[in-house]
């Protein structure tokens, strides 16, 4: 079963565990309960499991968007935050949205009330409350086989659609956007699915070749389509024809069409189930030449035309942030990336791009000396200081002349960097201003064994003086009270006991402080060659050393998820403050791909890292919503909050997120940049004292349990 319920006595309640995400809920009870499992039938959404138990309160210590539903299924109302809701003796449902997706049934009448970091259910005697749960969790829905032939890899993009769930604008929702069906290379085409393609009537046709299939993907999958071979590449509806590629180049075109037609679907179902006030709406529902309600209802055919009778132009500065674009090699191998891309709804380009190099050394920098110790003892008693020049995380590099130049490493830039928050590379070379993704990476997850309600993460320092790193990440690691975290800290290990770590430890997280060379990472008696071992049993890493690429390449493509390396040399001081940085966003639940792109753009050595595998992966999840960072401009006793949210396993691109503030009364979708907020230094200090989150001020990324309110706030 995904979903673990269990009890807890201090104080009373229960635990939700989804053992598939490492995700969990705990909920206060006044008492102690017993739970009973009760059936699913009794409720109108899909549940995993569930279970009765009776109490008159129950609270959750986190704040997560809320909604009143009747006994059919439809809204009633949102809650809003500081906001209470008296519940009737009628049948209804309030649904939580958090790291699953929760659903409390109560035919009494209580009290809903919201706080800022809080949701309370209050009865006035005992009542009796059904609680469903329901994993965010999405696996393969079935697998295609294909021949690597042009005309077959259509038919298998084709295949994809048959995880749709609806072709009504709820499509929009990442829960109703099952995970595509992985696809193989055979010498057989073979559908082996759990349902059928949608009929939605719209058809992509497109040349026969190694290229534009892969690109279209992502649109005809969010079209219910058909992919055929045909000369000029369009869409074709019951009534229209839509060239692709006449304006603009191709892959352009395909992108903003699937941005356009995602987007406004997003606008026409707040006509549907979920009727709540939408910032992107309220802004653009003026300027459009039809009427949403209307809409609705109207078959998808219907939507894409009357959807692109609208310029790009109008709603090009709502539309949200795209969370990825893959650059994929034109090659029949790599229609098995596909799956993954689309589930995520990327965007798909060729691997167009220019070769390049770049410094991997730091000209007159001390030369990193090995750690010769095998214990925290031993490395406190070796000097810190490695005199005047600033110790650079490299390993047995002597010390060059002026005259000398540096090193250079071969890169690629890709043609495109800036259309999404990442740009995953699955080309030869590393990519510059990109990710180095590997299928093997997303492949890895879906063969993981169920993870323990532990959050497992091994820190590992091979240097005494770059103890500074590792004492910060102690404090940082396991800071969350609500998520247990067990952290292991070994110091100055050998190679032996390095393998042993790797391919057996277990951990969802390692964090590497050292030094990295191209024989590999340095231990006290050499250097283990990750290369050289069949396999890992790590979830994500962070390898803070120099040219630790090549490894981080390597453990992704043994077992691990994904996670972050460098490509040159780095200067200890700075990659303690990206280490500590990045350990502190990993920990409150940001992504990869978010938590590298505030540290590139807040921290001196962010560009010198990259992420390696699958850029959507995390450690830990997030509170009370999508990770978010917010930047602060105080004027007087008035300060104005800059949001930027960004998606997560939990919180895909099509959710949506509130700030929880009194001030803003609209939902935004995500991931968004610019959700702005102004607030008196009252409410500043009680949002920045109940929600730990990370703060840009004067152009420098800090953080709220840093600040020191009461004088910031005085400043």
């Amino acid at each position: 079963m995904a979903i673990e319920i269990s009890t807890h006595t201090d104080p009373h309640g229960l635990r939700l565990f989804d053992s598939n995400e490492q995700r969990r809920l705990s909920l206060r009870t006044d008492r102690e309960v017993e739970p009973q499992q009760v059936s699913s039938d009794l409720f109108c959404f899909p549940v995993d499991t569930a279970c009765r138990i009776e109490t008159t309160s129950l609270v959750l210590d986190q704040r997560y968007l809320a909604n009143v539903h009747d006994r059919t299924g439809q809204a009633i109302t949102m809650l809003e935050d500081d906001g209470s809701y008296d519940l009737t003796d009628a049948l209804q449902f309030v649904g939580l949205d958090g790291p699953m997706k929760v659903y409390c049934r109560i035919d009494a009448p209580g009290t809903v009330e919201i706080g800022i970091n809080s949701i309370r259910f209050s009865f006035d005697e005992p009542t009796s409350v059904e609680i469903g749960a329901r994993s965010l969790h999405k696996r393969p829905t079935g697998r295609i086989t294909t021949p690597p032939e042009p005309t077959e890899l259509m038919r298998a993009v084709s295949q994809l659609t048959s995880a749709l769930k609806t072709e009504s604008p709820e499509r929009s929702w990442p829960t109703l956007r099952g995970h595509p069906p992985l696809i193989e290379l055979g010498t057989e085409f073979e559908v082996q699915t759990e349902n059928e393609p949608l009929d939605t009537g719209v058809r992509i046709e497109v040349p026969a070749d190694f290229e534009h299939p892969f690109v279209v993907a992502p649109l005809s999958f969010y079209l219910g389509a058909v992919v055929t071979e045909g000369s000029t590449p369009a869409i074709h509806t019951d009534s229209r024809t839509i060239h692709l590629g006449t304006d603009q180049p191709f892959e352009d075109d395909v992108a903003r069409t699937l941005k356009h037609v995602f987007f406004l679907d997003c606008l026409v179902r707040t006509e549907g189930v979920y009727r709540y006030d939408l910032h992107e709406r309220d802004q653009l529902e003026s300027t459009l030449p039809w009427d949403l309600a209307d809409l609705y209802d109207r078959s998808l055919s219907e939507r894409l035309d009357a959807y692109l009778s609208v310029p790009y132009e109008t709603i090009e500065p709502q539309v949200p942030r795209w969370p990825l674009t893959a650059h994929v090699p034109s090659t029949p191998e790599s229609v098995e990336l596909l799956p993954f891309v689309v589930n995520e709804l990327g965007i798909v380009r060729p691997t167009g791009g220019t070769r390049d190099s770049i410094e991997t050394s730091i000209p007159d920098a001390t030369a990193a000396r090995s750690a010769p110790t095998v214990s925290r003892s031993a490395i406190e008693a070796t000097p810190a200081s490695a005199g005047p020049d600033p110790l650079v995380r490299s390993a047995s590099r002597s010390r060059r002349s002026p005259s000398e130049a540096p090193s250079t490493f071969p890169v690629v830039e890709p043609d495109v960097t800036d259309e999404s928050i990442e740009h995953a590379w699955f080309g030869d070379l590393a990519p510059k201003h990109g990710s180095k993704a590997t299928i093997e990476g997303y492949q890895n997850q879906l063969e993981r064994k169920s993870r323990t309600q532990h959050i497992d993460i091994l820190v590992v320092c091979n240097d005494a003086r770059m103890l500074d790193e590792h004492d910060i990440l102690d404090e940082t690691y396991g800071t969350r009270d609500l998520l247990p975290f067990d952290v292991t800290s070994k110091f100055g290990v050998s190679t032996d006991e390095l393998s042993a770590l790797l391919a057996d430890g277990g951990y969802d997280f390692l964090h590497y402080i050292g030094h990295a060379t191209e024989a590999g990472l340095e231990c006290t008696d050499g250097h283990l060659d990750v290369r050289t071992l069949e396999s890992v049993d790590i979830g994500v890493f962070f390898l803070n050393a120099c040219h630790s690429y090549e490894q981080g390449l390597a453990l992704s493509r043994r077992g691990a998820f994904g996670g972050v390396a460098t490509l040159g040399d780095i200067i200890n001081e700075h990659a303690v403050e990206s280490g500590a940085s990045l350990a502190r966003l990993l920990n409150l639940g940001f992504p990869l791909r978010g938590a590298l792109e505030i540290v590139t753009e807040w921290t001196v050595l962010g560009d010198q890292y990259l992420i390696v595998g699958d850029g959507s992966t995390d450690i830990a999840q997030s509170d009370g919503g999508p990770p978010a960072v917010v930047s602060i401009d105080r004027s007087g006793t008035e300060a104005v909050l800059h949001f930027r949210s960004y998606p997560a396993k939990d919180f895909q691109i099509g959710s949506v997120t509130s700030p929880s503030l009194s001030s803003v009364e609209q939902l935004y979708l995500l991931p968004r940049q610019d959700i702005t907020a102004r607030v008196d230094d009252d409410s500043l200090e009680n949002y920045l004292t109940w929600t730990e989150t990370p703060v840009v001020i004067d152009g420098t990324l800090q953080w709220n349990v840093d600040l020191g309110l009461p004088a910031f706030l005085t400043e």
